[in-house]
């Protein structure tokens, strides 16, 4: 690497910038690889083979096997305290890849259909730089975790004593969003994801002919009331300026046209920012389903289940982040109205540990998330490994000093 970077001459921001594009190439070729061989929750054994060889190469102290498959790496500098936590997810998705990409998953029905080939390369990228360059005093713990698709691998990094083992000051995490200009960035104080819950309704109804449904209680018309009723949770008890969305994604009953099923089976979301909100409809869902269910003479059972809260962001860590943006990337690059998203995501577990921001960065006009089209935008990965070397800087200052 060019010797400018480790002099005065240039910029630290030009500093920076200039090292991590000069090692892009091969990060690009990194990302493309687990692009081909992407690995479904708690089975990224393959990347995390990958991400601790590199990280070992590197000079930081590795641990493995964390929830699993997750990787941490540390890299101690100079005599300061303070410590920083930056997380990637590495899981991918039960989707069959229709890219046509030379670089398409090579595992059929296995897709990294949400990027995450794309944040763990960009946390290698950046891990690289910072061991061979990086100018802070103070410890980085690089967390690599599994299964955030299933809204498992945070949580049980959290309970195999994540934070104790490897403490952190503050956690930072980014995720990249198609829609957005590429390379622009998303920064939101307060809720910034939405929560996520199930619920697995099973409605009971007498089963019979379609030629007598009168001698039956037809769960198949149950199930359609229920829906419709379920609408009103969010119209009729949630305050209009929050935020609640219910989505019945799955319905199941019958194999024949003129067989009356006995039951029916339903799937549903439960997505909101606060939780008042959340708790609200944890008990009005089952309330108005059992409810509806027996003005037909039908019995509904209702297993609701939370899943991971809202990702609230930290104000004072939100403000760095969006500094630390402005700074290295530009002030036009920061996205002034950026919104919360009502997708989840369960780096939320983190936030609640530890005070942090969870960062937007554009994937331009792309396929949507969990798309079978959808691919990781390359150009994003110089910019944002250098937003994380530039925010690890700043959190972990060099001393001045004393004269």
């Amino acid at each position: 690497m060019n010797a400018a970077l480790d002099s005065a001459v240039l910029p630290r921001s030009l500093q920076i910038e200039t090292g991590i594009a000069a090692a892009n190439a091969e990060f690009v070729a990194l990302r493309r690889d687990l692009h081909q061989h992407p690995e479904l929750a708690f089975a990224e054994h393959r990347t995390a083979g990958k991400v601790a060889a590199l990280l070992q190469q590197w000079g930081y102290q590795v641990t493995t096997g964390i929830a699993g498959t997750g990787v941490v790496g540390s890299l101690r500098r100079g005599s300061s305290e303070r410590s920083l936590g930056l997380r990637a997810d590495m899981d991918a998705l039960p989707i069959q890849e229709a890219t046509g990409l030379p670089y398409a998953s090579q595992n059929p029905g296995v897709m990294h259909a949400c990027g995450h080939d794309g944040h763990t390369a960009i946390l290698l990228a950046a891990a690289r730089f910072l061991a061979l360059h990086g100018q802070f005093d103070g410890t980085l713990q690089l967390i690599f975790q599994p299964a955030e698709e299933t809204g498992s691998g945070a949580r049980r990094m959290l309970e195999e004593g994540l934070f104790e083992r490897f403490p952190c000051d503050a956690v930072f995490g980014l995720h990249n969003w198609p829609g957005v200009s590429c390379g622009h960035v998303g920064c939101i104080e307060g809720p910034a994801m939405a929560s996520v819950d199930q619920a697995h309704i099973t409605v009971h109804g007498k089963g019979g002919h379609g030629a007598e449904p009168h001698n039956t209680v037809d769960p198949v018309l149950v199930s359609a009331h229920v829906i419709t009723a379920l609408q009103s949770v969010v119209s009729r008890n949630v305050d209009p300026l929050d935020m609640g969305v219910l989505t019945v994604g799955s319905i199941h009953g019958g194999h024949a046209s003129n067989v009356i099923p006995d039951s029916v089976e339903l799937k549903l979301t439960a997505r909101t920012f606060r939780p008042e909100v959340r708790s609200l409809l944890q008990q009005r869902v089952p309330a108005l389903v059992e409810a509806q269910a027996a003005s037909f003479g039908a019995r509904a059972e209702v297993d609701y289940r939370l899943g991971f809260p809202p990702v609230c962001n930290h104000p004072a860590e939100t403000a760095l982040a969006r500094e630390v943006a402005q700074d290295t990337l530009g002030a036009a690059r920061v996205e002034q109205a950026f919104r919360p998203r009502t997708a989840s995501e369960d780096f939320a577990f983190m936030l609640q540990a530890r005070p942090g921001s969870f960062v937007f960065f554009g994937n331009g006009d792309s396929a949507g998330l969990h798309n079978p089209r959808y691919d990781f935008n390359d150009a994003i990965l110089p910019l944002a490994a250098s937003y994380w070397v530039a925010l690890a800087e700043r959190y972990l200052p060099l001393q001045q000093a004393a004269t």
